[in-house]
């Protein structure tokens, strides 16, 4: 272990304070380690002309090209000068300018015919691709570049980039790092690398950084990826022989009980998906070791029926279930919710505590507690913003057993809450929770001061691939849920190009208004509040953006800098025009928890006709009489969470629609997202979709933990064989060696991986 802080030497050292600082800020790339992680996206040829017709819109490119023509031209009367140089490579043309001072320099060097590497941001300028005041070098002897000879007869690495360090500045820092390539800590035991014929791990980073033939790339990447892959699927069947190893209270369902009554009272029949389910959890809560089960199911599949029976079940054996909520709004949601589901078997202990009857026993600790199914039992919220009293009163209700069941926030992992006898959590989209607080929650199962690890059931509303189920949940089993629920009608969705066509906004209002007229309800979602002080900040700063390039900034470029829309302006302008008359209600996640809960019940009641809400509303919200979702900036929201909210509408007997409104152009990649999410309400084919197109650490969960990705090679999509088989490799590796005694390499690899930092990204489960 010696040779790891060669690894971890800070880039201070080698490349200095400012380069430094650039990498950390915006490539979050901080050690050396993390830039010989840091690896080429593609590779150009010398000479090579990268196909221009190909360049995504609105994204950081760097391209090969030769010069066709370049032109002065001026401006503003005479006062302003632009260069204008149009490249050229046989599939198309892009034109990059450059304004001021700025033009004096590139006016020399590009000249017609010259070659070089350019770098910068794609927009749209009189309907031409262009970059503006692009980064560049000269691949050309001409130039009289040193630089030249350094790329002759090799592959030119194309490195993720990043405004502030184009990606030739990239590789000159990745020389400087290289020479420590040979002191990197290889995860793979030598019998796996030989038997799969993969290189040492020092060769393949030369490799892959310096390639001198393309079987070079091949060699390197294959070997990349069964290093990231691997090792993770280490990590994860450690934890899943550790789950096995630990002790749990087997927690059977009494027959006759809770669960039967409330089965009884169903006034519609269990979809055959959520029978098979149930059965699998059923099964897995019989067990002497605890369940750890990951529930995944389309919008509205009816996921927390399923969660609810569980509960039921753990509580008709004797213990207490939690659910643990992102967010007051889906607690209070979930809580509502359950209770209705549950009607009298709920709601008789307020009775009971007031006027105690013959029925009840006459005493607490009878009917609604532990083992007094046939009465009922005691639902409790419990979030950070109850009251003193309120609060006291669920604490106590949890510490005595006499509730069942407790719905919450983040509240419930504080030290101060003890329960009974915690027999099964549930944990409601655990992407946005940490580690920790999933594991204090658990904790609580030793509150009686035996080992009793509760039961698991984590819920998520995000369609999974197989290959993302076998990396970020690879420790647990899983459940689908891939049927809808009867009665529930088809979702309508259209995109509303509000900058080319405006005329369709007006008609997605007068759509709204005609829902309203026939006794619906209508959502309409934004990306921000709009009160807060640093928005505003934001907005002056985009507006002074680009001041010094004046008329000629793209609008595509105007519509970016736009700061999204927000709740609070959007309900003001509908309230006093197209909306005039209808009663119109904001929320949001400022908004005092009294406050947001009683727009949600006016709301859930009918008596609000329009919700302007942000994203609080996402998941978990379930208003039938709601058929019309209108998303405000929709490119502004990724894949998975446009599907998320257009959930919210079609849950009754009436079709619903849900209106994706933009201003971002035709061609751009924005645009095509939202004709993907428009086109099919299959989450699982959208899923696909988001993670293609967006950096694979977001899909993983780790836009919410602020830590980086550890696949930069792998892709959970694409590679699917590589994780099947490393998978295999690791479960062998680890039945056999629970310890890694023998693999002091991949210990060490791993005590990496599992740093504070990283294990979010392990333990979504």
């Amino acid at each position: 272990m010696d040779d790891v802080p060669a690894l971890q030497e800070p880039l201070k050292k080698i490349l200095g304070g400012t380069t430094a600082k650039v990498l950390a800020d915006h490539l979050d790339l901080r050690t050396v380690g993390d830039l010989l992680h840091h690896y080429p996206r593609r590779y150009a040829e010398r000479g090579e002309l990268t196909r221009l017709a190909d360049l995504p819109l609105d994204e950081h490119v760097t391209v090969v090209a030769q010069v066709a023509d370049a032109r002065v031209l001026t401006f503003n009367r005479g006062r302003g000068q632009r260069l204008e140089v149009t490249l050229t490579d046989g599939s198309g043309r892009l034109q990059l300018v450059f304004f001021g001072k700025g033009i004096h320099k590139p006016h020399k060097e590009l000249l017609p015919g010259r070659r070089a590497m350019f770098a910068g941001k794609v927009s749209v300028f009189n309907r031409k691709l262009q970059l503006a005041h692009p980064e560049y070098q000269l691949l050309d002897k001409d130039s009289g570049e040193d630089a030249v000879d350094a790329f002759a007869n090799q592959l030119i690495p194309i490195y993720p980039a990043c405004q502030q360090m184009a990606s030739w500045k990239l590789a000159k820092a990745v020389d400087a790092v290289l020479p420590s390539a040979g002191d990197a800590v290889d995860p793979l035991p030598p019998a796996l690398r030989e038997g799969r014929g993969l290189v040492p791990l020092p060769e393949a980073l030369l490799k892959v950084h310096r390639p001198r033939t393309k079987a070079d790339i091949h060699d390197a990447r294959e070997r990349l990826k069964w290093d990231e892959a691997f090792v993770l699927q280490v990590a994860l069947a450690r934890r899943r022989y550790a789950d096995t190893q630990a002790p749990a209270v087997a927690r059977k369902p009494s027959s006759g009980g809770l669960l039967d009554a409330f089965d009884a009272r169903l006034p519609f029949e269990l979809t055959e998906g959520q029978r098979r389910v149930s059965a699998e959890i059923f099964t897995d809560l019989a067990a002497e070791h605890p369940m750890h089960r990951l529930l995944q199911g389309e919008v509205g599949s009816g996921k927390t029926m399923v969660a609810l029976r569980a509960m039921l079940g753990v509580v008709d054996a004797g213990g207490q279930a939690a659910m643990l909520a992102p967010t007051e709004v889906l607690a209070q949601q979930h809580h509502r919710s359950i209770t209705e589901m549950m009607g009298d078997l709920a709601e008789r202990w307020g009775l009971w505590r007031e006027a105690p009857s013959a029925e009840g026993g006459g005493g607490r600790r009878e009917g609604g507690t532990l083992g007094g199914a046939e009465q009922g039992t005691k639902v409790v919220l419990l979030t950070g913003s109850m009251g003193a009293a309120a609060r006291r009163q669920a604490l106590l209700d949890l510490v005595t057993g006499e509730a069942g069941i407790v719905v919450g926030t983040h509240a419930l992992i504080e030290d101060k809450v003890k329960f009974h006898d915690l027999g099964l959590v549930v944990v409601d989209e655990q992407h946005r929770f940490g580690v920790e607080q999933r594991d204090a929650l658990r904790a609580k199962g030793d509150s009686q001061g035996e080992r009793r690890t509760p039961h698991l059931l984590v819920m998520t509303a995000t369609p999974i691939p197989r290959t993302v189920a076998m990396t970020v949940f690879g420790d647990l089993e899983t459940s689908v849920l891939d049927q809808l629920p009867a009665g529930r009608s088809p979702i309508a969705s259209h995109v509303v190009p509000a900058q080319d066509k405006p005329h369709f906004l007006t008609r997605a209002w007068e759509r709204v208004r005609e829902e309203v007229e026939g006794g619906h309800q209508a959502y309409v979602v934004c990306p921000r509040i709009g009160d807060d002080v640093d928005e505003a900040a934001e907005l002056k700063k985009g507006k002074a953006g680009r001041a010094d390039e004046g008329e000629d900034q793209s609008p595509e470029d105007e519509a970016e800098k736009r700061p999204p829309l927000a709740v609070l302006d959007i309900a003001e302008q509908l309230g006093a025009g197209p909306l005039r008359g209808l009663r119109v209600e904001v929320l949001h996640g400022r908004m005092q928890p009294e406050a947001k809960d009683d727009v949600m019940r006016r709301f859930s009641a009918g008596e609000v006709d329009v919700l302007v809400a942000t994203t609080v509303i996402e998941v978990g919200v379930n208003v039938p009489n709601a058929t019309v979702m209108v998303i405000m900036d929709a490119d502004r929201f990724g894949v998975s969470q446009l599907h998320q909210l257009r959930g919210r509408v079609g849950r009754g007997s009436a079709p619903g629609l849900c209106l994706l409104v933009t201003e971002m152009p035709e061609a751009s990649q924005a645009r095509t997202r939202l004709n993907a999410v428009a086109a099919t309400l299959d989450g699982f084919e959208l899923s696909r979709i988001d993670l293609e197109q967006r950096r694979e650490g977001d899909v993983l969960g780790q836009a919410q933990s602020g830590a980086r990705s550890s696949l930069r090679m792998l892709t959970v999509i694409d590679d699917e064989e590589v994780i099947a088989a490393a998978r295999e490799e690791a479960q062998a590796l680890v039945a056999a060696d629970p310890e890694l005694a023998g693999q002091p390499e991949l210990r060490t690899v791993l005590d990496a991986l599992l740093s504070a930092e990283r294990e979010e990204y392990l333990d979504k489960g």
